[in-house]
């Protein structure tokens, strides 16, 4: 299965149109069917295209399944990140993630800033126009290209230069945390850093970890999600719903595309029988453009959602599911209908005719997106 060590890890990650599956997946489920056995991130692996299967998986963390990323992106991540924990530490960290976005929601002033620079600004009280902002951005950049790269410490690779943004990033928050501390607090209600510190409930490494891991999730789902409507939309002007539009960017975006988890028993489920020990690899997106579950599933098509939306809903996973479920998804979408109100009412774009999103697995645009934008003449300047 693929090539000594790595496997068909390579394969796997190849980039191709954020509208599909890629090659490999389709091959492999061509071949053996939605769920099959391969050689991946340097472990025997089970790979499920099947949509009853991940949702089954996500739904017993813990019980038959546990979190397991590869050791060498806790590099990347931390050990303390709410994506590498599990048990009683999972839920006091989450916890305090969904403590900082029911914040964001009942303050007004959230709703005019976006995705990174909304977390740097709430939770550190650093404006987008700072210096360090700019630094924090490029090195999340950094940091994202080497999440899902193959995970061997070369110099110069993606993978080793997301490990050197992940320790200046964390230096970066540690010391903010340090000086905030020898103040002895800042007199008013603060941001959200302030209230942890507080209530001193979590170590220094907590966290530094709580405060990147909900910029993270600023960065590479909403952000993500926000160009990948734009670029829809310019191809689809006449559509105008938000929701919809929102719904069926999350189905054919990819911006999750997996994730990793590992049999901690003998696990049946159907025909499948999944070995103790080996890693599991959930395909969202799988679902997201299967032919059985959706009419045309490589068109973006927001009015598939008009009379079916309870039973598509159930068929697409974005965020994830199961006690992992993503705290900042509900949290995102009010986000993303401020922002398209805002543009649809206010802009008319085009991209370039060579452009189109690309799954690395996560989402880049081949041109970058460069947009020629026209305002229109009813704008609103609220």
């Amino acid at each position: 299965m693929g090539w000594p060590i790595c496997g068909e890890t390579l394969a796997f990650l190849k980039p191709h149109k954020s509208n599909s599956t890629g090659s490999f997946l389709q091959q492999r489920c061509s071949r053996y069917g939605k769920v099959f056995k391969s050689h991946l991130f340097c472990s025997p692996a089970i790979v499920s295209c099947d949509h009853e299967l991940n949702m089954f998986i996500l739904q017993n963390e813990e019980k038959y399944f546990q979190v397991s990323y590869p050791k060498p992106m806790h590099g990347i991540l931390g050990k303390l990140s709410l994506l590498t924990v599990s048990g009683d530490l999972h839920k006091k960290l989450r916890n305090v993630a969904v403590n900082f976005i029911g914040a964001s929601k009942s303050t007004p002033a959230f709703l005019h800033s976006f995705t990174i620079n909304l977390m740097v600004k709430h939770l550190l009280s650093i404006e987008p126009e700072e210096p360090i902002a700019f630094k924090i951005l490029e090195d999340f950049q950094t940091f994202m290209k080497g999440f899902v790269s193959l995970p061997v410490y070369i110099p110069g690779t993606h993978y080793a230069n997301a490990v050197k943004a992940r320790a200046r990033l964390s230096r970066t928050v540690r010391e903010i945390v340090r000086e905030r501390q020898h103040e002895n607090m800042r007199a008013g209600e603060g941001d959200f850093l302030d209230v942890i510190l507080k209530k001193r409930s979590l170590s220094e490494e907590e966290t530094v970890s709580i405060v990147l891991d909900i910029m993270l999730g600023g960065y590479e789902t909403t952000a993500t999600l926000l160009a990948l409507i734009v670029y829809f939309l310019a191809h689809a002007p006449a559509v105008f719903q938000k929701l919809k539009v929102i719904l069926e960017a999350m189905r054919c975006g990819n911006v999750v595309k997996f994730v990793h988890r590992e049999a901690i028993r003998d696990v049946k489920f159907k025909e499948y029988l999944i070995p103790s020990g080996w890693k599991v690899l959930p395909v969202f997106t799988a679902a997201h453009f299967d032919l059985n579950l959706h009419e045309n599933p490589s068109e973006f098509n927001p009015s598939r959602w008009t009379d079916k939306a309870s039973v598509i809903s159930k068929r697409v996973m974005p965020f994830g599911g199961g006690p992992r479920l993503c705290p900042g998804a509900e949290l995102a979408k009010v986000e993303i209908s401020f922002f398209l109100h805002h543009l649809v009412l206010n802009y008319r774009w085009k991209t370039q005719a060579d452009d189109y999103p690309i799954a690395y697995p996560y989402v880049e645009f081949r041109r970058g997106l460069l947009l020629e934008i026209e305002r229109t003449n009813g704008f609103d300047d609220h």
